[in-house]
């Protein structure tokens, strides 16, 4: 009986091995989602995710991409670092052939790396940080955002032209994002020569008092803060300026644009500047989008859904263009052919970033934020 069982083992495997595996699995296109889609960051993950799961609902209904329907692999790394690193070693090992993400700059260079040697695209809706991209290091990576050089310079007019601010603080958290923001602000301030920088410093994420920082600021007597980070750290900030009634102009970056931090600041939020995505709502393709979320979830979408969703249209173009998940393919797909998205008729240029998309200044008013024009 036991040689009988042997041999029947051997014939199941090796027929495995002949006949094609059939079934769901097979028959799909994986596409991982990677970003915080849980903790304090999470406001700007989990609309990327909804995103990228809408759309490959609707592909699906149509009848999937090359007749194979699309997968979703969404996967949490909080926007951090040494978790990202897991999440790219785990939708490695799950056969996807591009991923949506990461959201974090910090979080999207820690994994880019393990992308790039197992030879997969990664799009992200919002990693901002200028050398994923114009350093050659990951020319695996696309982004459906512009850089952040782009967004100092815009703030850099912004405090000095239109708020004519003379005496500029910096503050940054430190990350790769905060810091090359706040640097790249730094840098055309000081180039344009009309304004003073009379505080540039790195504050710790997470503390629970900046009130040393904020007394900094007062000392210096700067008529501006630049901040470079996120929504947490930036509410406590305008929270803690605002108990020692320093009414000075708060400007962020797109970490502060978004729900979480009205949610977080309140009341303090009120006229808060940040700079953030230009307003892509005429878009028919936009129009549709948020017509279908807003039927779906019966509420507006969040921070980066607009780029989220483009970065899934984006991908599914460059499979279906490309007729296949072949790498060489897709960049060839994704570089020279324009697909019309949420945020615009766009193709990538020769270092991956998106062509066409730019950034505005907003503020909030009356507990929205609203694009300046």
């Amino acid at each position: 009986m036991r040689k009988l069982v042997t041999k029947k083992f051997v014939l199941i495997v090796l027929l495995s091995m002949i006949i094609p595996a059939t079934g769901f699995a097979a028959d799909t296109i994986k596409i991982g989602v990677a970003g915080p889609h849980s903790g304090d960051l999470a406001a700007y993950g989990i609309p990327t995710k909804e995103a990228a799961e809408m759309v490959a609902a609707q592909v699906n209904a149509a009848g999937g991409v090359l007749g194979m329907q699309v997968e979703v692999l969404p996967m949490d790394d909080q926007c951090k670092p040494e978790i990202a690193t897991n999440v790219a070693t785990k939708l490695v090992s799950e056969g996807v052939s591009v991923v949506i993400g990461h959201v974090c700059s910090g979080a999207t260079k820690a994994a880019l790396g393990i992308y790039n040697e197992a030879k997969i695209i990664a799009i992200s809706p919002s990693a901002t940080n200028p050398p994923l991209t114009q350093s050659g290091e990951y020319p695996n990576f696309y982004r459906t955002i512009a850089p952040d050089d782009d967004q100092g310079k815009l703030a850099a007019d912004f405090v000095t032209k239109k708020l004519g601010a003379k005496k500029i603080a910096i503050i940054h958290d430190k990350g790769d994002y905060g810091k090359g923001f706040a640097d790249f602000s730094k840098q055309f301030i000081e180039a344009a020569g009309m304004a003073e920088i009379v505080l540039f410093e790195g504050i710790t994420p997470g503390a629970m008092d900046y009130s040393a920082v904020v007394q900094k600021i007062r000392h210096e007597n700067a008529d501006a803060v630049i901040f470079g980070g996120y929504h947490p750290e930036a509410s406590k900030l305008v929270g803690q300026m605002n108990k020692k009634r320093m009414k000075i102009p708060f400007v962020g970056p797109d970490g502060v644009k978004g729900d979480g931090f009205l949610e977080i600041a309140g009341k303090d939020a009120e006229g808060v500047y940040a700079t953030g995505p230009m307003d892509v709502s005429a878009y028919p393709e936009n129009k549709q989008a948020k017509a279908d979320y807003t039927s779906k979830y019966g509420k507006e979408p969040g921070t980066f859904f607009d780029q989220g969703y483009a970065a899934m249209q984006a991908a599914l173009n460059a499979i279906k263009v490309s007729g296949g998940t072949d790498y060489a393919g897709l960049e060839k797909a994704l570089k020279n052919s324009f697909v019309d998205t949420t945020v615009g008729k766009i193709k990538f240029d020769a270092k991956g970033d998106a062509e066409g998309v730019g950034f505005s200044v907003y503020q909030v008013q009356d507990g929205k934020f609203v694009e300046l024009k």
